[in-house]
């Protein structure tokens, strides 16, 4: 039985991304369409997985991680004139064996960001 994982982690502190809000998608014909919201621990994980079993379906989903509202609530961190450089930060991505793992961590900073296809 296949699953999706994530992590953030933020590489301006060494440090988990708590606390981050997270909105998964399944895209269809290029359409998203909302499943659900999760949030990070302290740990920068979900407690559980954010789909598994009978919800992992082949085929594509975004994370769309609010990256803006994590580092605003990082007092001191950012400078608080205007809008975050990162708000919102979409990764699509491809589910085509829905009985593996699919580990999509995000590494963060305020003005730039990676992932990949982790374990």
């Amino acid at each position: 039985m296949g699953y999706v994982t994530t992590h953030v982690l933020d590489t301006a502190q060494g440090c988990p991304g708590e606390g981050v809000k997270i909105d998964l998608y399944r895209v269809v014909n290029g359409e998203r369409s909302f499943l659900k919201t999760v949030t990070t621990n302290d740990d920068g994980r979900c407690d559980h997985p954010i789909l598994d079993g009978d919800e992992l379906q082949e085929g594509e989903y975004e994370l769309a991680f609010h990256a803006g509202d994590y580092f605003a609530s990082q007092a001191g961190r950012v400078a608080d004139n205007g809008p975050a450089f990162l708000n919102v930060i979409p990764l699509r991505f491809g589910v085509n064996d829905a009985t593996q793992h699919y580990h999509v961590p995000l590494l963060l900073s305020p003005y730039a960001y990676s992932t990949y296809r982790g374990s």
